[in-house]
Parts: C-alpha cells; sequence; structure tokens
C-alpha cells in the first residue's frame, strides 16, 4: 500500500485515541480539502501491511482509523491490513471515503472493505456545506454509518455515540 503518514494518538479521526492510517491517492479531487498533498498516487512510501500492524500494535489502546487520501481507492491492501487487525486485535475500524456508501455496496473490492470496518464516513468534503461543530468530519453531507447494523438491517444506519 501507499502510505503518507501513520499518526498516532490522534483523537480526531474518531472517537477517543486512534492510530490513523494515511494513504496516498484520491481522485475525487473535493475543493478546499484539508489534504491535498495526499491526492497523488505516488506519494508517501510503499508499506506491508505487516510493517503497519507494528504500528498499530505498538499501541494496545488505540483503535485503527483509514484515511488519506482514500482508502477506498487501495481497498484490496485496506481489507487484507483491516481483517488482519480484526484477527489479531481488539480494535474498531473507521474509514474515511469520497465515495458514498450506496456506492460501494455496488463496487465489489470496496465492498469486501466496507465488510471490515465498524464506521464509514462517507462521502465528498463540500466547502460550502462545512460546519466547525460537526462531529469527526468536514461538511454536513458526509455521515457517520454504523457499517455492521446497515450491512444487517439493508438501510444506512447511522453511528451515534454510546
Amino acid at each position: 500500500m501507499r502510505i503518507l503518514s501513520i499518526l498516532e494518538d490522534t483523537t480526531v479521526d474518531g472517537p477517543g485515541f486512534r492510530t490513523s492510517i494515511y494513504c496516498a491517492g484520491c481522485t475525487h479531487h473535493c475543493p478546499g480539502c484539508h489534504n491535498p498533498q495526499s491526492w497523488a498516487n505516488d506519494g508517501g512510501a510503499e508499506m506491508s501491511v505487516e510493517e503497519i500492524m507494528q504500528v498499530i500494535e505498538a499501541d494496545p489502546f488505540a483503535n485503527v482509523t483509514f484515511t488519506g487520501g482514500d482508502p477506498m481507492q487501495q481497498a484490496t491492501g485496506f481489507t487484507e491490513l483491516a481483517l488482519t487487525i480484526k484477527q489479531r486485535t481488539g480494535k474498531t475500524i473507521w474509514c474515511y471515503t469520497g465515495y458514498t456508501y450506496e456506492a460501494l455496496l455496488q463496487m465489489p473490492s470496496q465492498r469486501r472493505l466496507l465488510e471490515t470496518i465498524d464506521v464509514l464516513v462517507d462521502g465528498p468534503y463540500i466547502a460550502a456545506l462545512q460546519d466547525k461543530d460537526l462531529l469527526f468530519r468536514g461538511s454536513s453531507n458526509q455521515r457517520l454509518i454504523n457499517v455492521p447494523r446497515s450491512l444487517s438491517e439493508g438501510h444506512v444506519i447511522e453511528w451515534t455515540r454510546a
């Protein structure tokens, strides 16, 4: 996988402390994106699942967030990483993407990744819909989706803080 950086113990990419994996590559190019340096597919460095797992497993308390760039554009690698996280840890996985949940359901590789994560933050960033009071997202069109419940019930169930 092409990884720009791994940020440990962040609190902005989901609840509690998280290890955020920032991937390279995004074709959405949302105007006003807070991370346009992530757009290039050749940014960052190649990292293996094992190299990333060393960082994730070094912190027993932080859960994991996939962000970028768009992790759904490296779905095969992130699926392997997510399955390894689930097999070896009890950590939750959040994933940010510019695609909508409904679109991901129609894309086989992306759906496989979707099936491994706990919460999806979906949709492109839209600067005109920015609201500083939104929880864990940049614009009001983006949803925090409880993926396991949504897949089980056949419609979007938004994540709520327990």
